[in-house]
């Protein structure tokens, strides 16, 4: 064994730790609010609409931004930055990085390293938001589904990005990106009032546009985003072979884009699509597919019959 320069023995090289410490007062109260503020903004929504307060132009504006964030998630955070699905021309990458963090879920390199963590630790110790860390009985049970679902949000944990994340940190201008996440946030709760106001002429359209298609719409999106970490993990159909418990869950499917098609993608995590039966829905894979026909994606992972047929529980 080799020594240092006073004769100790040389610490032992291995992998980076999982986690890098813990996250900060002013972060913290970030996640608290940034959770809280979207879900008192959708208890309020009922009497809030009743009759006075939603419009169409807050309806079309809810849904714009609902595509637009909610793909920033999955196919540029998820499918794209985290799993390497396909390759994309660096502009369209900034393009993709802004987007997905105008879904108000945290930083690119944050919610990278929080995901490939959860990859490499699935349904075991380690995973950030398993469902099945507390066992099986109905009380177990009800605890994983909170903390699956945001209870692990509140955590105060970091997933150590050097180890997870190595990549992205390698990035100036996606470093760039994640640190004006406050910036994007900012412009992604703002921009539907200003656009609101702006074509209804009216402050008190901005006032509702603000609501529905700011705070309203990212607390829907970040409801569906966790109950892929949820529900899809504890109920569905596992027609793939996968090493933990990931499901697909129908329902879900056209509100996350084609993210609750879950089962297959933790037994192919890199495949580009993920609902890969007849009739199942995959709204990212199409746009990726979009993407690939302009030119501006390349190298897409797309799934072949025989990869399928390989991963297949009835093949087995």
């Amino acid at each position: 064994m080799t020594a240092t320069l006073e004769g100790s023995p040389a610490p032992a090289k291995g992998p980076k730790p999982i986690l890098d410490g813990k996250r900060g007062p002013g972060v913290q109260f970030a996640v608290y609010f940034g959770v809280i503020a979207p879900l008192a903004a959708l208890i309020a929504a009922v009497p809030f609409a009743w009759g006075w307060g939603l419009t169409w132009v807050d309806v079309a504006l809810f849904v714009v931004f609902y595509a637009v964030s909610g793909l920033g998630i999955t196919v540029s955070f998820h499918r794209h930055f985290t799993h390497g699905s396909f390759k994309a021309k660096p502009w369209l990458r900034v393009v993709m990085a802004i987007a997905g963090s105008m879904a108000v879920q945290g930083p690119l390199i944050t919610w990278v390293a929080d995901h490939r963590r959860h990859h490499a630790f699935s349904d075991r110790e380690g995973d950030p938001h398993s469902p099945w860390l507390f066992g099986t009985s109905p009380l177990a049970i009800a605890k994983g589904f909170w903390h699956a679902h945001m209870g692990w949000l509140f955590e105060r944990d970091k997933s150590n990005a050097e180890r997870f994340a190595p990549d992205l940190l390698k990035d100036n201008a996606l470093k760039k990106v994640d640190e004006l996440f406050w910036l994007w946030t900012l412009l992604s709760l703002v921009l539907p009032g200003i656009i609101g106001g702006l074509v209804t002429w009216s402050l008190w359209g901005g006032v509702t546009a603000f609501f529905w298609a700011g705070l309203v719409r990212v607390c829907v999106l970040h409801h569906v985003t966790w109950s892929v970490n949820s529900i899809c993990h504890m109920i569905g159909e596992r027609p793939f072979a996968a090493r933990d418990r990931s499901a697909n869950f129908w329902p879900l499917a056209i509100l996350s884009f084609g993210e609750s098609w879950h089962n297959l993608h933790h037994a192919d995590p890199t495949s580009a699509r993920h609902g890969v039966k007849r009739g199942q829905i995959d709204i990212s894979a199409r746009l990726i597919w979009l993407f690939e026909r302009f030119g501006w994606a390349y190298n897409v992972r797309w799934p072949t019959p025989t990869r399928l047929e390989k991963l297949s529980v009835a093949a087995k």
